[in-house]
């Protein structure tokens, strides 16, 4: 019987795709072996961060004063008004996935093929945690999956209330401001556990582009968001109380009666952004304000947490 010979464009198809994959392999273990480990989180709070970080960078770049205002609080001390606000706003799915909302995934992914765009969205609030805390805006393709695969890791270790602890203290509402105390103090003058579902809805709006989109001075797109969230928060529920913690961190402390915040620069600006000026008379509506039947969250530039 004659024997099948491979000839030489076979064997090279064949070397190539074991390169290919020994590669691939590489890169995954790479990645893999130099993950954070996210179980420290579950009884230390995280000081600063690497968008924290990026930040004071950029403006070490530019020559200017960093101003940096974050002041962690409890996830007890959190109004449960924001809470419903930002999962509305942000993953309104958050109980049901394991970090990777793969349906939005696979829905975003169709929206941004048909409208012919880059694939983008659809980033879960533990995702979002991930990118703040340790990685960059980068949409390199590594990176993305690095994000995924620590989402994935917070979810086994950690339990929901406490990745949505950290995510509200640490996410960036505006040029210098981070987390709910130092947004609910510097835009409302109120420590977080007293916002109300109006300014909850306002703050929540803006995590979309925080940078742009100013609570003080709230444009038209933003009092639009503003005024869905506030008519889908009934329909959330925040995860439930965070168990105390077995050993305090450092840090830890009682919430003192005048705020802790200290500015290091100029305050935060009341103007709206260029281009986009805001409607005449415009107020954050009262906390009962009617809400409109449910429809899409209108868009903003995109420099998502």
């Amino acid at each position: 019987m004659a024997k099948l010979r491979v000839g030489r464009p076979g064997r090279q198809v064949g070397r190539a795709l074991a390169a290919l994959a020994a590669v691939g392999f590489a890169v995954l273990a790479y990645v893999y072996l130099t993950l954070p480990d996210v179980r420290m989180l579950e009884k230390t709070n995280p000081k600063t961060t690497a968008w924290m970080e990026m930040r004071a960078r950029e403006a070490a770049r530019d020559g200017k004063t960093l101003r940096h205002q974050h002041v962690w609080v409890p996830y007890s001390r959190i109004s449960q008004s924001l809470k419903r606000a930002v999962l509305v706003a942000e993953d309104s799915a958050f109980w049901e996935h394991e970090g990777v909302d793969v349906e939005q995934i696979r829905e975003s992914i169709q929206v941004n093929w048909e409208q012919g765009r880059a694939i983008r969205g659809a980033s879960t609030i533990t995702q979002q945690l991930a990118k703040n805390l340790y990685l960059s805006p980068s949409r390199d393709p590594l990176r993305k999956l690095r994000e995924l695969i620590i989402a994935r890791r917070m979810e086994a270790a950690l339990p929901k209330a406490r990745i949505f602890e950290i995510y509200l203290n640490v996410i960036e509402w505006g040029d210098g401001i981070w987390g709910a105390e130092a947004a609910a103090r510097t835009y409302f003058g109120v420590p977080a556990s007293a916002l109300g579902p109006s300014q909850a809805a306002m703050l929540a709006g803006a995590i979309i582009n925080p940078r742009v989109l100013n609570p003080a001075r709230p444009t038209r797109r933003l009092l639009s968001r503003q005024r869905i969230i506030l008519g889908r928060m009934g329909a959330v529920t925040p995860p439930t109380a965070v168990p105390v913690l077995t050993t305090a961190p450092e840090d830890a402390t009682e919430e003192p009666a005048e705020p802790l915040i200290e500015f290091t620069g100029d305050p935060p600006s009341t103007e709206s952004p260029a281009g986009e000026p805001p409607p005449d008379g415009a107020t954050t509506p009262p906390a009962d304000a009617a809400a409109p039947p449910p429809q899409p969250l209108p868009s903003a530039p995109a420099d998502p947490q």
